[in-house]
């Protein structure tokens, strides 16, 4: 016997398992058997199974201890496990340690199927999920405290965990509503401590009926303002409690899914929320279907829904203008559409929308569209863009009396369009060709010359259309020598006689001017003469 001397004494060698001799162990759980010694410097560890069976886990030596750890326990770890110590390779010692897993982790779980409907026939399982050993699984099947069904499995063999499903028909009655159908299941292993042995799991019997007397409440009404909350509840007796869809009826091929939920809310109606809603209730195990109606019918005052212009809010004279407004309200609105600047409407009451045919400048504009009820009243405005060639074009002579060498003339043209035409003045050459000299719509001659006589040409473009108007000056030219002047006072003399008649002829001249487009100094000394 080996013998170690510390601090004056002497110990012996010797060795224990923790833990001893029995151990139950859960399976999936890590289990962990130590060998210790005591009095041995040196000692030397080696594991095995009663029957030189696989270890089922993995040996860590260390200096005065080894230990053999299963992670997880399994069903190959049921054995005697072996710890042999060698002492300096002189003494030997052996201990044994029994390892019992078992497995029974969760609850049973039960199930029954096909519906209950009292006199139809049932099914109940029940399940006991990962048993080791299955030899002593024993299971009741209770309906309250009534014992229906007993088995066990005391003649099993499996060396595995495994499932466990007892199965009972039976037909529920009447008086079963409520009660609970109850899985006792109990593992029992002689000389195992271990702690659950019982477990269960209950479930109530139900009946299963309807849907009926299905209907649906509104609030705050069927006809609620517009902005108002609308809740729509659909109401019925079931059980189980049913699948409920809501729909909105659109057309007689068109139904719009809402939701699956027995309330309908919207927080804020509109017009278009007005419409038949449907309440369908479904019971998927008695596989029944019902349905309940309600109309619904917002009030309040008009909203313009649309307001438009067709083909298009900027058009070119000539084509075919429609202008149309929409509205809705309940009760239907009254609609008045007219142009911003008549004071009458343009259509009938309630006319929705004006065809202008051959659309002109003149119908350009603000129109305006306005829905009213008793609850008030809405109104828009879409504007008309016509779009169209110059016209009214015009040239004005400044001044108007007859001109003279030194003189500054001024003469501006006008002329309306849209866009706004874009203003060009040309001279006519004495070749007959026309030369562009200026783009503005004044054009103004200072220190008139004679070769500025001639025929000046206006012309206003912009991309729908031009127009041309032309004027003709005339110059008087000025008389510088002094032997001139006998002939210019008799001249003037003559003029004078004539005054009078000539003035009324320069005012008719000027007008012409102005009407033709053409002012001749020459013309008017003619019809004078």
């Amino acid at each position: 016997m080996q013998y170690i001397k510390n601090a004056g004494r002497v110990k012996a060698f010797e060795m224990e398992i923790i833990p001893a001799k029995r151990i139950v162990a859960q399976i999936g759980d890590t289990l962990i058997l130590t060998c210790n010694t005591t009095g041995c410097a040196s000692p030397s560890f080696s594991w095995r199974t009663h029957l030189d069976n696989p270890l089922g886990g993995k040996v860590s030596n260390h200096r005065t201890y080894s230990t053999l750890t299963m992670s997880p326990v399994s069903s190959v770890n049921s054995h005697a496990y072996l710890c042999t110590v060698i002492c300096d390779e002189k003494e030997k010692k052996e201990k044994q340690v029994e390892v019992e897993p078992y497995s029974f982790p969760s609850d049973p779980i039960i199930e029954i199927r096909s519906s209950l409907v009292a006199g139809e026939p049932a099914t109940v399982i029940c399940q006991i999920p990962d048993v080791y050993p299955s030899s002593g699984l024993e299971v009741l099947l209770k309906k309250d405290e009534c014992v229906l069904h007993e088995n066990n499995f005391f003649e099993d063999s499996s060396t595995n965990t495994e499932t466990k499903i007892v199965t009972y028909a039976f037909h529920p009655v009447a008086e079963d509503i409520g009660k609970e159908i109850t899985c006792v299941a109990r593992l029992t292993i002689p000389d195992m401590d271990f702690e659950p042995k019982e477990r269960t799991s209950s479930q109530k019997l139900n009946a299963n009926f309807g849907p009926q007397n299905t209907i649906i409440t509104a609030s705050p009404g069927n006809s609620p303002m517009e902005g108002d909350s609308l809740n729509l509840t659909c109401v019925t007796q079931s059980n189980p409690p049913p699948q409920i869809v809501w729909n909105k009826y659109l057309t007689e091929k068109s139904i719009q899914h809402l939701t699956n939920n027995n309330v309908l809310s919207i927080p804020h109606v509109h017009f278009n929320d007005s419409g038949l809603y449907i309440c369908e209730v479904i019971n998927l195990v008695t596989n029944k279907t019902e349905k309940a109606t309600v109309d619904i019918i917002i009030q309040g005052a008009p909203v313009i829904t649309k307001f438009s212009i067709e083909p298009s809010t900027t058009v070119q004279e000539g084509e075919n203008v429609s202008i149309q407004c929409s509205a809705e309200s309940s009760p239907p609105p009254k609609i008045i559409l007219r142009r911003k600047s008549d004071s009458a409407d343009m259509g009938p009451d309630n006319a929705r929308s004006i065809l202008l045919p051959s659309v002109t400048f003149q119908n350009g504009g603000d129109y305006e569209c306005i829905a009213e009820n008793k609850f008030g009243n809405s109104r828009s405005e879409i504007t008309l863009n016509v779009k169209y060639g110059p016209k009214n074009t015009m040239i004005t002579v400044i001044p108007t009396a007859a001109l003279k060498e030194g003189e500054t003339v001024t003469m501006k043209c006008t002329s309306s369009g849209n866009p706004a035409p874009v203003i060009s003045w040309k001279k006519k050459k004495a070749t007959g060709e026309s030369e562009k000299i200026f783009r503005n719509a004044t054009l103004t001659i200072q220190n008139l010359k004679s070769q500025d006589l001639g025929l000046y040409e206006c012309e206003a473009y912009n991309p729908f259309g031009k127009e041309e108007k032309s004027v003709k000056l005339h110059v008087q030219a000025r008389l510088e020598e002094s032997d001139q002047m006998i002939p210019l006072i008799i001249a003037f003399s003559s003029v004078a006689a004539v005054a009078v008649p000539a003035v009324a002829i320069l005012i008719y001249v000027s007008r012409q001017a102005k009407i033709n487009g053409s002012y001749s100094l020459v013309k008017a000394l003619r019809l004078k003469v």
